[in-house]
């Protein structure tokens, strides 16, 4: 069986993350959406949200499978015997931190591929940065993200403010 990873932080999930989800479910068995529990930034969604955002956004991709993982992603990917992991491009301004994050991780365990995949490009300049910001501003967030992302902001973010 080929197994792929595709790391990240997922704060939120957007339809980029979904669109390379997508790519990448045609090419594996099965591709294993990893969520980080340590994001290194500030979050609107604590791990357990995130998580079942993502669930609730890969409902009905069947090779598809969410998971949560702490430390090194190198760790885990060779825990759950993947030997390839995925990464999106944008844009070249993308490229450079994903290759110093690609060359590291192969420093920390050879055997672990990365490939980098484009997203299509109408989903080329979105982040989730810039979903947190338009949802702060409450802008209509149905372009960027899947429909359990905007319930969970119409139903947990958006009454408190």
């Amino acid at each position: 069986m080929h197994r792929a990873l595709y790391p990240g932080t997922f704060d939120p999930i957007t339809l980029g993350h979904l669109d390379i989800l997508n790519k990448a479910a045609h090419m594996f068995d099965e591709v294993i959406l990893a969520v980080a529990d340590y994001t290194g930034k500030d979050s609107n969604f604590n791990l357990e949200e995130r998580l079942n955002l993502c669930n609730e956004a890969t409902n009905g991709m069947p090779n598809v499978k969410v998971m949560s993982f702490s430390g090194l992603v190198v760790d885990f990917a060779q825990k759950m015997e993947c030997n390839t992991m995925i990464r999106g491009l944008r844009a070249v301004s993308d490229f450079e931190y994903e290759l110093s994050l690609a060359l590291t991780n192969k420093k920390l365990k050879p055997q672990i591929e990365t490939i980098f995949l484009v997203p299509s490009l109408k989903y080329m300049y979105l982040s989730s940065s810039m979903v947190r910001q338009l949802a702060d501003l409450k802008a209509p967030l149905t372009d960027f993200v899947p429909p359990p992302v905007i319930r969970f902001y119409e139903q947990k973010i958006y009454p408190k403010t």
